[in-house]
């Protein structure tokens, strides 16, 4: 297998057992068992090379059919280990968001191994709702978050909900889960 099958093993597999099998986001088994997932891993070691990406990801998402693409996962393994960092790009890509005319369109939303919730400590088990194999920006349909609130009025008990599941799991329970990258994959500082 080769690194970019690795990453998307790996993140297929922190879906599938953390996002999903935990409920985390009650809105992604649909699209996963669809097959509307895109994963896409960029090479990028550098802000710019990622921007340029994501520019190249968002257009594609806009123009596709939703039936075949619901979404997408933008996968950075070989850059952004350090959290804030990555966490200061999310203003340039909201920039771009709005910069090609799709803000109200489409969204972004962030995943990280290290992240970290404001007021938060870094080992708080709480930040593991977000906390990814390999940085990742998702790039979510406004429809679909329109429709999936729509289906689930009370969307803000899932963060909630996920506190207490997390909570109740523990750090050890989410090790056990085995959704860190594998050691082929990892993110290289």
């Amino acid at each position: 297998m080769n690194t970019q099958e690795i990453v998307i093993t790996d993140t297929r597999r922190w879906l599938e057992r953390a996002v999903i099998g935990l409920n985390l986001c009650p809105f992604a088994k649909a699209p996963h068992a669809k097959g509307q997932i895109h994963y896409a891993v960029s090479d990028a070691t550098d802000s710019d090379a990622l921007l340029q990406a994501l520019r190249e990801e968002l257009h594609a998402l806009a123009e596709a059919d939703p039936a075949e693409r619901e979404t997408t996962l933008l996968i950075v393994p070989h850059a952004f280990a350090d959290f804030l960092e990555f966490n200061d790009l999310l203003d340039d890509a909201e920039a771009i968001l709005e910069e090609l005319g799709l803000e109200g369109v489409l969204q972004i939303a962030s995943f990280h191994p290290r992240f970290q919730f404001a007021d938060t400590e870094e080992d708080d088990i709480t930040n593991a709702t977000n906390r990814s194999p390999y940085p990742t920006l998702h790039l979510i349909r406004e429809e679909s978050i329109d429709r999936a609130v729509e289906a689930f009025p009370e969307a803000e008990a899932i963060f909630e909900a996920n506190i207490a599941k997390l909570e109740e799991l523990g750090a050890s329970g989410w090790e056990a889960l085995g959704v860190g990258p594998s050691p082929e994959g990892q993110v290289k500082p």
